[in-house]
């Protein structure tokens, strides 16, 4: 599914190259479940930016679905993110003046998804995470929990093979915390390819593998997957 070898990132900081990543290789199979855990700046969100075609390596090869995405045009890699990667983040990002239906049905209306459609699966996903009377709300009229989920609404709309998720939890009391990552688990038995970005060592290990990064390295791994 995802297949990362020996891939590098650096940026350029004033007249300094500095080594996001380092020779990373990595290979996540489909239906995965992976954690990313390191201190600050270690490298995690870089890997996931790459891993999600935000961004691109400095060198090496990543291939997803079998197929070699580092040297796509910018087009041809969103197509391929739109279709096949979805993302949640700590800050949920979602569109302040746009309702939480609305904020979910925003990348089918950028796939071109008929109105049709879009108005079965935005109800059916209000539905699956508890929205249904949260519907016409904003952003700023919505608890920090019911932000995530309408982020994770927004992110599976598009039904995508893998689910990045950077600090999901980070905004969130314990117990919401908790919920948040429940529902983002019941994607692993849909067959979703779940990648979780997360300083927290309870977060972290409830994962099948996790990947430990320091200094744009990875570490160690952990897990039944480990090795695999």
């Amino acid at each position: 599914m995802i297949e990362l070898s020996q891939v590098s990132r650096s940026f350029t900081v004033g007249d300094q190259q500095v080594a996001a990543l380092r020779g990373i290789d990595l290979n996540i199979a489909a239906g995965d479940y992976v954690s990313i855990m390191g201190p600050s700046g270690s490298g995690k969100s870089t890997l996931l930016n790459l891993i999600g075609l935000l961004d691109r390596p400095s060198s090496g090869t990543y291939r997803l679905d079998g197929g070699d995405v580092t040297a796509l045009t910018d087009e041809q890699q969103a197509k391929v993110r739109s279709e096949k990667v979805g993302f949640v983040f700590q800050a949920f990002h979602l569109v302040p003046r746009l309702t939480a239906a609305m904020n979910i049905e925003l990348p089918l209306v950028l796939a071109g998804i008929s109105p049709a459609e879009r108005k079965i699966r935005v109800a059916q996903l209000l539905e699956n995470y508890g929205l249904t009377d949260r519907a016409d709300h904003r952003p700023d009229q919505l608890s920090g929990g019911q932000r995530q989920r309408v982020a994770i609404a927004r992110a599976t709309s598009m039904h995508p093979a893998v689910l990045l998720a950077d600090e999901p939890t980070g905004n969130l009391d314990q117990a919401t915390g908790k919920e948040v990552m429940n529902l983002l688990e019941q994607l692993v038995a849909q067959q979703v390819t779940l990648i979780v970005v997360t300083h927290d060592p309870a977060i972290g290990g409830r994962a099948k593998r996790q990947v430990r990064m320091v200094d744009g390295q990875i570490t160690g791994e952990a897990g039944r997957s480990a090795g695999a």
